[in-house]
């Protein structure tokens, strides 16, 4: 363990595509003395059109887009770095996760879009990015990159402790100790969003109240859970377009956002089968900790108790974003970021590339 404590900053640009994610952490690698409060760099519509419409189609020149994403990122940083103490505004390494194009580790193969070298250069602060495609290379499956994080989080909480990040796609991370066991569960909030702007023109079921309003089809939920994704043993990882909400088109706008929510409840609550040890606590991370119809469904279906990750004095929203300013320091150190009971790979594996600001 290293001696120094590095300050970082950290971003993420997550599957919900709802904007940029900014955090800042200090570490040395293990441990997590101070974290400030995130900010959220809301996309706009057309910027998230674009995303949309390039994940759909990724094999088309997405060169223009990762320059104006990764100058929106730089921006983000610079506005975020004013809302520091003046003290602590001397950052030591960035973590930019970029935005995932295409994630297939089945090919071995993923893409995010986000240019470090340009991040460094224009900010002055050597910059960790692309941290999956060492994992997906060595035959891992890429994701999720959280635990390792989280791990650091859970000391001195009730254990086994589950995080549970509901964001466009739902993970988990089991905690027990040392040992770990993470996976990507199925859908999160990209199916009842995509239904809910679909039939309204809304970006998302603000606080799950559209949902509160329908009833869950129980017929339509049981065909959705029929998925051998569900069964597979992990580690294992999902893209956010191998599901779709086409099961539920012809319900009404209330029934469909109750059936989906229902979905993303019954997959999260399927993962028991594949813990070692029963959870004392499930925290609750991401977006999906907004929607008061999900949590009250989760709580129902889980073992143990159910609260947002603020029950242990961490921010939900800052959290993906502070993980990757951790795994950036990590990097440095030359330490693992990715492992056997993680994402699949043959051993634990360390995963980055430092582009260096001009001296």
């Amino acid at each position: 363990m290293s001696s120094k404590i590095f300050r970082a900053i950290g971003l993420m640009s997550g599957t919900s595509m709802d904007g940029i994610d900014v955090a800042a952490i200090e570490t040395d690698g293990e441990r997590v003395p101070w974290t400030a409060g995130a900010m959220t760099s809301p996309y706009s519509a057309e910027t998230r059109a674009r995303l949309a419409d390039a994940i759909r189609n990724p094999d088309r020149d997405a060169t223009a887009l990762e320059r104006e994403l990764t100058d929106r990122h730089i921006e983000a940083v610079r506005t975020y770095l004013e809302t520091l103490p003046a003290d602590r505004r001397q950052i030591d390494v960035i973590g930019f996760h970029g935005h995932t194009l295409i994630h297939r580790p089945e090919r071995r193969f993923t893409k995010q879009l986000g240019d470090g070298d340009r991040m460094a250069q224009a900010l002055g602060i050597d910059t960790v990015f692309d941290f999956r495609s060492n994992d997906v290379a060595a035959g891992g499956e890429g994701a999720p990159f959280a635990p390792v994080y989280h791990r650091a989080l859970a000391r001195g909480t009730d254990q086994p402790a589950v995080f549970v990040n509901i964001g466009g796609v739902s993970n988990i991370t089991y905690v027990d100790g040392d040992e770990m066991l993470a996976f990507d569960t199925g859908p999160g909030n990209a199916l009842i969003d995509d239904w809910v702007q679909q039939h309204t023109g809304k970006s998302y079921d603000a606080n799950g109240a559209i949902a509160a309003r329908g009833s869950t089809n129980r017929h339509i939920l049981d065909v959705l859970l029929d998925n051998p994704f569900f069964a597979r043993k992990p580690p294992k990882s999902l893209d956010r377009q191998d599901f779709s909400a086409k099961a539920v088109e012809g319900l009404s706008l209330e029934e469909g956002a109750a059936t989906l929510t229902a979905f993303t409840a019954h997959v999260i609550a399927k993962s028991i089968d594949h813990l070692p040890k029963t959870p004392a606590q499930w925290l609750i991370t991401g977006g999906g900790r907004h929607n008061a119809t999900l949590m009250k469904m989760l709580a129902e279906l889980l073992p143990g108790k159910v609260q947002p990750i603020e029950s242990i004095g961490a921010d939900g929203d800052g959290l993906e974003a502070q993980a990757f300013a951790f795994m950036a320091v990590r990097t440095l150190l030359g330490l693992p970021i990715s492992f056997p009971e993680t994402t699949g790979v043959p051993e634990p594996m360390r995963g980055g590339r430092l582009a260096k600001a001009a001296a």
